[in-house]
């Protein structure tokens, strides 16, 4: 079992930044693929960045470069950097952990947080 926390989320203006955490507990941290996905009202979940238990980066294309993803494993902690934020960014964002495989499928995730909640404003 895994237990994962979000926290970081908040309300910005457009062109501003906020980061996310994700505290992990419960497994080894260390041998996990850790994904970061949002969820607007009335939309499918979708994916935003993961990173593997070696460090290799994905991100989806539409987000220019202006989020960053990344891991602490001695604190147990993947953070997810978003710059430049607009409107369409607004979501529940999520973390999410396997300890199967490297990929962006959300289906294929084990572990799920409850979410934190972003709000971009005009």
């Amino acid at each position: 079992q895994v237990q994962l926390v979000e926290s970081g989320g908040g309300l910005v203006q457009a062109g501003g930044s906020l980061r996310l955490s994700c505290a992990a507990s419960g497994r080894t941290f260390n041998n996990a693929v850790m994904g970061w996905f949002r969820q607007a009202p009335g939309k499918e979940r979708e994916f935003v960045a993961a990173i593997s238990s070696t460090g290799t980066l994905y991100y989806r294309n539409f987000l220019a470069g202006r989020f960053t993803i990344s891991r602490d494993n001695a604190k147990s902690t993947v953070y997810l950097q978003m710059d430049s934020l607009n409107p369409e960014d607004t979501a529940v964002y999520y973390c999410a952990a396997n300890f199967k495989e490297y990929t962006i499928d959300p289906n294929a995730y084990e572990y799920w947080g409850q979410g934190t909640q972003v709000t971009v404003s005009s």
